[in-house]
């Protein structure tokens, strides 16, 4: 749980009506429409770290930038979660943006290291796991330690499911589009294990509006 003086973690979802992120081939661009996308660049433009995982690296290709035409701060940095630094190096991260930080496991081959680190990039070892992975909660500790008190975390299901299942969100910001994909479209968040509902996490609606065609909503976190 993100405390007092702790880092303030906002977690951005794009999803169709239905809660999925992707077809069942796993084609997502564009679920949300531009205004949604120009609010996403607004969001990133006030955080210090966007946060993601390897998974939508590989499947999207992301820059995770702030693209505003009259955007002239600084631009965040970017922290990718590579348990095995299988980010390609020819991944759109590496051509633009702010200060691009990976966190990987301890037995990655010295040679991905060397690639990554060749391309400007900085690797740093987590030496914590949640099952087969680096640590969600032991990362957002060292994104700390390097000053980044407000993280956004756009990334896939299963990330997404581990940062509201530690209680690391404080916030949502979720922008849903007017489509429907259906139940073998890929869902927001993996399992989260639950088996009462008092278990579940609740958060509280604090904003909507209409963003374009889409939804726009914003929940934080109520904890007791």
């Amino acid at each position: 749980m993100t405390g007092p003086g702790g880092p303030q973690v906002t977690l951005k979802l794009a999803t169709s009506l239905d809660g999925r992120i992707a077809l069942a081939n796993g084609r997502s661009r564009w679920i949300t429409g531009e205004a949604a996308r120009t609010a996403v660049h607004q969001l990133r433009s006030e955080q210090d770290v966007v946060l993601t995982g390897v998974g939508t690296v590989l499947a999207d290709d992301p820059q995770l930038t702030v693209r505003l035409p009259d955007f002239k701060g600084s631009q965040p940095g970017r922290v990718i979660l590579d348990t095995r630094l299988r980010t390609p190096e020819t991944a759109r991260l590496f051509d633009a943006g702010g200060p691009l930080l990976f966190l990987c496991g301890a037995d990655v081959p010295a040679h991905s290291r060397a690639a990554i680190e060749a391309r400007g990039a900085a690797v740093e070892i987590i030496n914590r796991y949640d099952g087969p992975h680096v640590s969600l909660k032991a990362a957002l500790q060292r994104i700390r330690e390097l000053e980044g008190e407000r993280i956004l975390i756009e990334a896939g299901a299963r990330v997404a499911a581990s940062a509201i299942k530690l209680d690391l969100v404080d916030r949502i910001e979720w922008f849903r589009a007017p489509v429907f994909l259906g139940g073998d479209g890929w869902p927001v968040l993996a399992a989260l294990g639950l088996e009462r509902l008092d278990e579940a996490p609740i958060f509280k609606r604090i904003g909507i509006s209409e963003c374009g065609a889409d939804l726009h909503e914003t929940y934080t976190r109520k904890r007791v």
